[in-house]
């Protein structure tokens, strides 16, 4: 766990990975989904709250291919799994990875 991080500092910046927590202070209302989307990665996000409709709200507001709520990490197979910006192209999991490994074609015959 980081503490006493700035915007600016690498690991607030750049993608890492790992169990890693960069704590920095927002303001509850304004400031957690523009921080979490000042970022050209988009791959997770977690949020802590007990306001329900806040969780919702913020998460549409995030953009990231994952958002956790009062979690983090977890997974559900049936559901798809990637990133937005430089966090990846096309989804894993679910229904969506299936577009990942199959191609449509159209073919017209005129008879």
């Amino acid at each position: 766990m980081f503490v006493d991080v700035e915007p600016h500092f690498s690991v607030v910046r750049e993608e890492i990975f790992g169990p890693v927590v960069a704590a920095l202070p927002f303001d509850a209302d304004t400031g957690v989904a523009a921080a979490a989307n000042d970022s050209i990665y988009g791959l997770a996000a977690g949020i802590w709250t007990q306001d329900l409709s806040k969780a919702h709200k913020t998460a549409r507001q995030i953009k990231a291919g994952s958002v956790w709520v009062n979690q983090y990490n977890g997974f559900d197979t049936a559901m798809p799994f990637g990133g937005y910006k430089q966090s990846g192209w096309g989804r894993e999991l679910g229904s969506s990875a299936i577009d990942l490994y199959t191609q449509q074609k159209a073919v017209n015959i005129s008879l």
